[in-house]
């Protein structure tokens, strides 16, 4: 079992999750049960599964969690170009959370890799 406060991976999926709530905020209502709704799953997904895993009792369980959470992690990046492209959100908004989820990425599978 992990501490979750000091998992470097979780506090960062929790920021990128606040700024995902920001950001689509300015979305258009229309979108409210569209793209708003399933990129706010996505980023709540990478933070929950990183919890869960870190609260297991297993290296495999952890393991098993943090893959899930890497899965919503390429979920969210697509959602988020996808966003862009729509012109729902600029790019000077985006930007710099896409690289935060690459970043997450990065961690995720540097985290994995130390649970075999």
């Amino acid at each position: 079992m992990h501490k979750l406060e000091d998992l470097k991976i979780w506090n960062k999926a929790m920021k990128v999750a606040e700024e995902i709530y920001v950001l689509s905020s300015g979305f258009p209502s229309s979108e409210k049960f569209g793209l708003t709704s399933q990129i706010r799953r996505s980023a709540v997904s990478i933070a929950s599964n990183i919890a869960e895993g870190a609260g297991r009792n297993t290296k495999g369980e952890f393991r098993n969690f943090l893959s899930i959470a890497s899965g919503s992690s390429y979920e969210l990046f697509t959602q988020l170009t996808l966003a862009y492209k729509l012109k729902l959100t600029s790019q000077n908004l985006v930007d710099p959370i896409l690289e935060e989820v690459v970043e997450i990425q990065k961690m995720n599978y540097s985290l994995i890799k130390t649970l075999v």
